[in-house]
């Protein structure tokens, strides 16, 4: 964290409580969330973008393109881009894959398209590149709608591994690293698509929380991941890893990653064991730069700076983002 963030972050955390009353209404409150949560159910409904998923600039495009055909959604195409390049349009791979879709030239001078109508078709625009991913998809999906399977992941694996390949195979071919990408993108686009009605809780969220309360009142360390060589401190992201580590989950190690590991509830949805994120940007979840462990009431776990040690923050400061929700199946994905 910066010294200018260290600054923000002091103006508005509030000093931690860790004492045996407070720590009994968080296990209280724990109990009382899940018991309501455990009653609620979600619905169905179209597919939108929840809100900071991606980032504002193209938001639009994405919500727009991903509609393009029966194939594809907004929270799908969402998770191919940020899989293809984490949302870098200027990203460039080895194999001379270009930009934010990830077109090599030969595919973009065939499937390449003017998405903002300019004139021009640009593999390095995200204004060509994202419209073009969309309607390479919904291509692809057409080449291989005989194909037996689910109609999606036979086109992801269009995507990756070629149409051929696919067809020859009769689903998804037996490709390490097509078989991967299906099962990547399929997971996360549950981080990027909007929850219809409210999510279900994390099963391991208490055992998370547990294990943050015990590292109450250690020292945070920058880059500190809780090892005997470091004294056991840590550093924001390196708790929340930790934590849910003791649960069987592995989570990436920087918050900015692990903002993709789940759904995101509403801040009103918000349950224990949830990952709350604050980032200098609203608009842009690539700015994250601080995540806690929710407990209820406002409050969360972190480790919060150089010089603090780990305690309880209100969550409610001027650089929340949002939260997510962990799934053993959204971490693995990331």
């Amino acid at each position: 964290m910066t010294a200018a963030s260290r600054t923000a972050r002091k103006a508005w955390l509030v000093s931690g409580v860790v004492g045996g009353l407070f720590m009994s209404f968080v296990m209280l409150l724990v109990v009382g969330t899940y018991l309501v949560a455990a009653k609620l159910t979600g619905g169905g409904g179209a597919v939108t973008l929840a809100r900071g998923a991606v980032p504002a600039a193209y938001q639009d495009l994405v919500q727009k393109w991903g509609n393009l055909c029966d194939a594809i959604n907004p929270a799908l195409l969402a998770a191919q881009l940020y899989q293809e390049s984490g949302w870098n349009p200027r990203a460039q791979s080895a194999a001379q894959a270009q930009g934010i879709a990830q077109f090599i030239p030969g595919t973009w001078a065939t499937h390449g398209v003017d998405g903002d109508g300019d004139g021009d078709r640009d593999v390095w625009d995200p204004a060509d590149a994202i419209p073009s991913a969309a309607t390479y998809d919904c291509q692809l999906a057409g080449y291989v709608k005989d194909v037996p399977g689910n109609p999606t992941e036979n086109m992801l694996a269009a995507y990756n591994a070629g149409a051929y390949r696919v067809i020859r195979s009769g689903g998804v071919p037996r490709i390490r690293e097509t078989q991967n990408y299906v099962r990547i993108i399929t997971t996360l686009q549950k981080s990027f698509a909007a929850p219809v009605g409210p999510v279900g809780p994390s099963r391991q969220a208490a055992g998370a929380i547990y294990y943050a309360q015990q590292k109450l009142g250690t020292k945070y360390l920058w880059g500190g991941n809780g090892t005997p060589e470091q004294g056991g401190r840590f550093d924001c992201s390196g708790l929340t890893k930790a934590a849910y580590h003791s649960v069987g989950i592995e989570l990436p190690r920087v918050a900015n990653d692990q903002w993709n590991a789940g759904p995101h509830p509403k801040r009103e949805e918000l349950l224990p064991g949830d990952l709350v994120f604050f980032a200098y940007d609203l608009t842009d979840p690539r700015s994250i730069h601080h995540v806690g462990i929710y407990v209820g009431g406002g409050y969360m776990i972190n480790a919060p700076y150089t010089g603090a040690v780990i305690r309880f923050d209100k969550i409610d400061t001027p650089d929340y983002i949002g939260a997510t929700r962990v799934t053993a199946a959204g971490a693995a994905a990331v």
